[in-house]
């Protein structure tokens, strides 16, 4: 079972609630990129990039190498493996509310009486 309140999470959860480091996810989903080649869709400086790589390391999502003066990063999947176990124990509640409403609905729909000649009333 997941542990809803894993710590581990929280700096997951704060690296994807900024659309920017979400952008550079995807595009690290695509292979491995530079700080630069990260920074240039957004026309923020390198040390701007570097921040937001950093919040992306410190949530384990992305793992940088430094070759000579050049920092390739890459997409590092593990830790939203954990974020969809949680999303999934979420969408099995709300899957198995909506299906109890559905129930009701039917029920309620099929015990309204109607006319002889079929119109519901």
């Amino acid at each position: 079972m997941v542990e809803l309140d894993a710590p581990q999470l929280d700096p997951v959860f704060h690296a994807l609630g900024d659309r920017t480091r979400r952008r550079m996810l995807r595009e690290l989903a695509d292979g491995e990129r530079t700080v630069g080649q990260l920074a240039e869709p957004f026309e923020m400086s390198l040390a701007a990039a570097s921040k937001h790589i950093k919040v992306l390391e410190n949530a384990g999502l992305i793992r940088r190498e430094v070759r000579g003066r050049v920092h390739l990063c890459r997409l590092d999947p593990g830790p939203l493996a954990s974020i969809h176990e949680w999303l999934t124990f979420y969408e099995r509640f709300w899957t198995d509310r909506l299906g109890v409403l559905d129930r009701l609905l039917r029920d309620a729909d099929a015990s309204k009486p109607t006319s002889r000649h079929g119109d519901k009333r």
